[in-house]
């Protein structure tokens, strides 16, 4: 008799896993899910697509996995899984794969590439995989030991997901061999931090680095650091400030605005010897320091003996800035598309709004003058012109009504923290005025809904925090032009509206960061980018998602030379008035939306604007070339789940498809038949219909036959897989007959009852479409 997956599992593959000395309970990690399964959003419809899971996870110890194992039914080939088994310890970094039949197993070394049988009672040991992984590293004594250290764990303190896991691994591992110039990539929301702390953990409780500096660009950054993911440090951590300098510690923070300037006085770094440090770790290492003659190189190139560890999400590569050529080729990436895929960041929809003047340009009349009575010069104006150069102001307006109707009538949430990045200082104090206006009513009752936050403003910071905390409501409507472009933790950030010109790759990447975290605690599953400027077409650009980044960005934008507080108050690259610039302010030209286009991010990261009729007929026909190849796989398989499931994962949502083509009395068997194949459907009362016709319940007694007509009811008001699941025998409508073991009786049993269904099931499609 054939056995199913389980069945192979509880017989042969767990016992002969025991067997080998594997525990159950410490080192083996049962059908395990290590993604979250990706946010699929279509209109207003909000779905997880499966996350990925492994049948087994083999530990040597706490998150360093050595083994991967797949297990198959037994009517298939011992190495069935092996594939999909290989694709999933790429992504974890697991070095032997395994897959099973429960008649042996195939073993795969990704070390060498070679595969083996080896029977059940050949497992091999915790102790054996590890003596071969360990001799594949080349580990010596004390780097094994070293390697072996730790995580940091605690009651209510999270534990690293498997992409932390594989960085902090990666990391320790290049560090216990000697490496003294390592980078890590990985995208906003993923957790630099917390992956830093967790690798300074282990190599200080190891005692291979003592004393480890932390630096950073911003206060905010700092500040977190310390209250949040380094709190376990506790009283071994203190921030450098000048005046209050401690050699007594070991876990040390720094802003480089507090370390180094352009006065002697200003030099604090010089207050400890050049090998005070084990460990120097740069936060968004891409700024400041990533320059060679940036002010703040200074201090890396003092602490020169220890090894630098540089993080970042938007590594540079350009005439003047290259991390790659100080820290060398990262030694891991986790990029905002595989964030995305995993379920770990929120995904996001695109509205292009295009305004007549935008694409068409405008030009003034000869000796047309401005507001203020200036003759303006007499050529071209362009989108990239407009609020540099030339001040529409009914183009605010348009712009402000248009972000205020989104939130009213798309999102359905007025107070869905909203980031408006501007040209400069004085385009983000005309849009805030705009905004104001166009939501007099909500500023009436609080003048924080819509706020300026940019870093001339004395109340940006106290602003800026109030922003981002998620329990905070105001502000909600946040204008600014370059403060929030990074280093913000914007978690509840619904909708970021682009109305600033952005040629610069990493900047674009960075202001895109702002909404890329999921907080489903507070509603949010995605974020919308409203681009007024034709930015996203910088999604398209293969180095979006890529290393290494081509940048036309004038080199460092961040001197590192004010020091007030630890603030970066920002000159022009604040986007502030540059000397001796006109501007003309027009307050009578009309400005009109010409036409706007929704983009969604597909199955394989990428934007498309098709219609989701067309996207559907595009992705199924791909998988089922004929209408009789789409009815056979239905028709055959055992769960209908697995087809939907199969099609979430393309990012096709049924019930959305439904409602674009206004067909709310087919059911999806139907629907797909019609929309991909232009088959002639069958209404769900049709088909109940052609049910009862056939007399198929005279074969059943009284009682078994009421079961299946409530379930046949059921249907007609939800979908097939309702039915399936045997759950819906709790339902108060199969009360009058019984609880679900009687129901089981009434057709001979369990068995016999998911028979019956499964025969339901073939009556109800009986009558094909063609």
């Amino acid at each position: 008799m054939a056995l199913t997956e389980t069945e192979v599992c509880m017989r042969y593959i767990t016992p002969a896993i025991q067997n080998a000395g594997w525990d159950i309970n410490k080192q083996v990690l049962r059908e395990y899910s290590f993604t979250d399964g990706r946010v699929i959003v279509r209109g207003k419809l909000v779905n997880r697509a499966k996350p990925k899971r492994a049948d087994y996870i083999l530990q040597y110890k706490s998150n360093i996995p050595l083994a991967i194992i797949e297990a198959k039914k037994d009517t298939l080939p011992i190495g069935a899984g092996m594939q999909q088994a290989l694709e999933y310890a790429e992504i974890l970094d697991i070095p032997f794969v395994y897959s099973s039949n429960g008649k042996g197993f195939i073993e795969h070394d990704r070390n060498s590439g070679r595969e083996k049988e080896i029977a059940l009672e050949d497992f091999p040991s915790p102790e054996e995989l590890w003596g071969r992984f360990s001799k594949q590293k080349e580990f010596t004594r004390e780097q094994e030991q070293l390697y072996l250290q730790d995580y940091f764990y605690q009651i209510n303190y999270k534990t690293p997901r498997y992409y932390q896991r594989v960085a902090i691994n990666r990391a320790v591992e290049a560090i216990a061999k000697g490496q003294k110039r390592i980078l890590l990539v990985m995208a906003t929301g993923t957790g630099k931090t917390f992956t830093a702390f967790q690798i300074i953990h282990r190599l200080w409780k190891a005692g291979k680095k003592k004393r480890i500096l932390f630096l950073a660009d911003r206060n905010i950054l700092v500040d977190q650091t310390i209250t949040g993911d380094f709190s376990p440090f506790g009283d071994k951590m203190i921030k450098i400030q000048r005046g209050n300098v401690s050699h007594a510690h070991e876990i040390y923070l720094a802003l480089y605005q507090s370390m180094t300037g352009p006065e002697e006085w200003q030099k604090t770094f010089e207050e400890y010897s050049p090998d005070f440090f084990d460990l120097v770790v740069i936060d968004e290492c891409h700024r400041g320091s990533a320059r060679a003659n940036s002010a703040w190189r200074v201090v890396l190139e003092y602490f020169d003996q220890a090894t630098h560890l540089g993080l970042t999400a938007t590594p540079k590569e350009d005439a003047d800035v290259s991390t790659q050529g100080y820290f060398g080729e990262p030694i891991y990436t986790y990029s905002l598309k595989q964030g995305i895929e995993d379920g770990f960041l929120a995904p996001y929809k695109v509205v292009r709004m295009g305004l007549d003047k935008d694409l068409m340009g405008f030009r003034p009349i000869k000796g047309q003058t401005d507001k203020y009575g200036r003759v303006m010069e007499d050529r071209e104006y362009y989108v990239n012109d407009f609020d540099r150069e030339l001040i529409l102001e009914k183009r605010h307006e348009l712009v402000a009504k248009e972000i205020t109707r989104y939130l009213k009538e798309e999102l359905q949430d007025r107070f869905a923290k909203t980031i408006v990045f501007c040209q400069d200082i004085e385009h983000a104090e005309n849009m805030r005025q705009a905004l104001v206006n166009e939501n007099a009513d909500l500023v009436k009752q609080n003048y924080k809904y819509v706020m300026r936050i940019t870093g001339d403003n004395p109340e940006a910071k106290i602003q800026l925090d109030n922003f981002i905390e998620p329990s905070e409501t105001y502000p909600v409507i946040a204008t600014t032009s370059k403060l929030m472009t990074t280093g913000v933790d914007a978690q509840t950030c619904k909708l970021i509206v682009l109305d600033m010109t952005i040629n610069s790759m990493s900047e674009f990447k960075q202001i895109i960061g702002r909404g890329t975290r999921l907080r489903p605690d507070y509603g949010k599953y995605y974020f919308t980018i409203l681009d007024f400027r034709g930015a996203t077409r910088l999604f398209a650009d293969p180095d979006f998602d890529g290393y290494p980044i081509p940048d036309d960005e004038d080199g460092d934008n961040y001197p590192g030379n004010d020091v007030n507080g630890g603030n970066r108050i920002p000159g022009n690259d604040e986007g502030g008035d540059e000397e001796g610039r006109v501007k003309y302010y027009v307050d009578d030209v009309e400005v009109n939306l010409i036409n706007k286009r929704v983009q969604y991010l597909d199955a394989n990261g990428k934007l498309v604007s098709e219609s989701y009729v067309d996207y559907t007929k595009k992705n199924i026909r791909k998988q089922y070339a004929t209408l009789d190849d789409f009815i056979r796989r239905w028709t055959e398989e055992e769960k209908k789940q697995v087809i939907y499931d199969e099609l979430l994962e393309q990012g096709i949502i049924l019930d959305e498809l439904r409602k674009e083509v206004g067909k709310e009395d087919i059911d999806d068997f139907d629907l797909i038949c019609h929309i991909v194949f232009d088959a002639k459907p069958l209404t769900k009362s049709e088909r109940i219909n052609n049910v009862k016709k056939r007399n198929y319940f005279t074969k059943y007694g009284e009682q078994a036959r009421k079961v299946l007509e409530i379930l046949l009811d059921k249907y007609k008001n939800s979908n097939i897989t309702e039915i399936e699941d045997i759950k819906i025998l709790k339902l108060d409508e199969f009360k009058q007959i019984g609880m679900p073991g009687r129901i089981f009786k009434l057709f001979g049993g369990k068995k016999k009852y998911l028979e019956a269904i499964k025969e339901l099931e073939a009556e109800i499609y009986k009558g094909e479409v063609s």
